[in-house]
């Protein structure tokens, strides 16, 4: 209540209408009537007279006004005579003190909304106008930098081992371990084999906890550790300015079905935990409590795009002064009975179980379907002068973004591939570069037949002048991690530009019509000079998401 009577207590119509409901009669007399016939009516002069008729009767009468004609007094923004004169104590009731203090703008507040005419409150308006543009802080100097990444996937469990096994082309993907998968027609997964949280997640919690989440606070804590952020370090931290932000497509889902299967017994048999630790939302807030970190936190869900919606967000908190750092990125972990099983369902997977290598094949005429994976990927992002002044090792700058939607169908890119193209021409608006510029693209490519190559035409479409241009996906080694996918392949893209090396495409031996190898990077890694990069994601029910990283300079 307190809270919320601080909010009214800005706003002086507010204030009247909930101390008016506060101290409403709920008689049903012949006033009511006339006050509602009054409000209907429209007519500016009849409530005037009907609001002058009011006051004249709460005047004369002790007994309380009626809500209608509270509400008619509040809509002409004038107080209720009844309530200013004899009924202080509700708000009193409120703030602990009969006794109000107004500082110098609610006292002009109040002289404002004196007037009897309309031209009280457009100065009403014009005034809390003017104090929101004046407390807005200044966005045109702030610049997004990434100083720390953490990863959790099939090919390393640190961004170096990670990389170096895409530029070798080794694949990840193999024969699923984690179940009895015998009965499925897919068996094989970009499954994570080796994964430990000691260090990084309390016993207790890493018993408990679904694997999106333990993934999630591991490679959230390794972009701290990799960005130099140890405990001295963020003590200097303002953890109001500091906020979390990584999203999950599936969430937990093997919380949620163990539970589903405990149910089957009875209610008493279902973990107390597996609703909150079901949600998206709990991996950024479980990461947030545990750093002490009280800036923007919460989650995005957007498909496969999430990585991208979250990281995209982040700058976002951070160009408008409402965060310094931000830990942004994605997770999922659906390899289980019921996410393999919904996925096959879909028909969507590849079944190529005796030689799961070659499974994933983006752009390739003999693909079958997607691979599934796990993991997660999380940025360090961080403002440019706040990264500098405590000496941070500047890997990239972000330089912007951009989401569309289709508004097409559930799970197949619009035809025209125009929902893509606007989403890289408006990234590329907000990152202030040219098309020339983008010399390096990780693309979305999941190895489906429409997905890759609607992409690849978008991609043409854009780009197809640039004779410097590479495209690559990281999917043919790890492949599609869901959720966590776009963070995992924006670490690959930032790489890419640490080293100057972008590693191969694998599985690629028979292109699609009309797909032109000399944009693609070959079956080896290859040297690559990168100006501007753009990482594409895209996800069922439409979204597209496109960010651009370049060198800092």
């Amino acid at each position: 209540m307190v809270v919320g009577a601080s909010s009214c207590y800005a706003s002086p119509l507010c204030t009247w209408f909930v101390a008016a409901c506060m101290s409403v009669s709920h008689d049903g007399g012949g006033d009511s009537r006339q006050a509602a016939v009054a409000l209907q009516s429209g007519g500016r002069s009849r409530r005037r007279r009907q609001l002058t008729k009011c006051s004249a009767s709460a005047s004369r009468s002790p007994s309380p006004p009626t809500i209608q004609a509270l509400v008619s007094s509040c809509l002409d923004f004038g107080p209720c005579t009844h309530y200013s004169n004899s009924n202080n104590n509700a708000l009193s009731s409120l703030f602990g003190s009969s006794t109000l203090s107004l500082n110098r703008h609610q006292r002009r507040l109040n002289r404002a909304t004196s007037s009897s005419s309309s031209g009280g409150a457009m100065a009403v308006m014009e005034m809390e106008k003017e104090a929101m543009v004046n407390k807005k802080p200044p966005t045109e100097q702030r610049r997004v930098v990434v100083t720390g990444m953490g990863v959790e996937t099939p090919l390393g469990h640190d961004p170096h081992t990670f990389y170096e096994n895409l530029l070798q082309g080794n694949s990840g993907i193999s024969q699923i371990e984690n179940f009895d998968c015998s009965e499925f027609p897919t068996r094989i997964a970009g499954e994570i084999k080796s994964f430990s949280t000691e260090g990084w997640v309390a016993p207790k919690l890493s018993k408990r906890m679904d694997k999106f989440m333990l993934y999630l606070l591991t490679a959230g804590k390794k972009a701290l550790a990799d960005g130099g952020v140890t405990e001295e370090v963020m003590a200097e931290f303002d953890k109001t300015k500091c906020g979390v932000l990584i999203g999950s497509a599936m969430g937990g889902m093997k919380v949620f079905y163990d539970a589903i299967e405990a149910l089957r017994i009875s209610y008493k048999k279902m973990n107390p935990f597996c609703v909150p630790f079901a949600t998206t939302n709990m991996g950024s807030a479980m990461l947030a409590m545990d750093l002490g970190w009280m800036g923007p936190n919460y989650s995005i869900s957007t498909a496969c795009a999430t990585s991208n919606f979250c990281i995209l967000n982040s700058a976002n908190h951070i160009i408008k002064g409402e965060a310094d750092v931000m830990l942004c990125g994605g997770s999922d972990a659906v390899i289980i009975p019921i996410g393999l099983g919904g996925f096959v369902a879909c028909r969507a997977l590849s079944q190529r179980n005796n030689d799961p290598t070659k499974a994933s094949r983006p752009w390739d005429s003999n693909r079958d379907g997607f691979v599934m994976g796990e993991g997660a990927g999380v940025l360090l992002l961080e403002e440019l002068e706040h990264a500098k002044k405590r000496g941070a090792t500047i890997y990239a700058e972000f330089l912007g973004g951009s989401f569309t939607c289709d508004a097409y169908h559930m799970t197949e890119p619009h035809p025209d591939g125009a929902g893509v193209i606007l989403c890289i021409e408006r990234a590329l608006a907000s990152a202030g570069v040219s098309r020339e510029q983008i010399n390096y693209i990780n693309a979305h490519a999941t190895s489906t037949h429409a997905g890759d190559l609607r992409e690849y035409q978008a991609l043409v479409n854009c780009f197809g002048q640039n004779p410097e241009l590479k495209v690559n996906s990281t999917k043919s080694m790890i492949g599609h991690l869901l959720g966590a996918a776009g963070a995992v392949e924006a670490v690959a893209t930032i790489q890419a530009i640490r080293t100057g090396w972008v590693h191969p495409n694998i599985n690629l031996e028979n292109p699609d019509s009309g797909v032109d190898t000399k944009l693609m990077v070959g079956p080896k890694k290859e040297r690559l000079n990168i100006k501007a990069a753009l990482s594409n994601s895209f996800g069922f029910g439409g979204h597209n998401s496109s960010i651009i990283f370049a060198p800092y300079k």
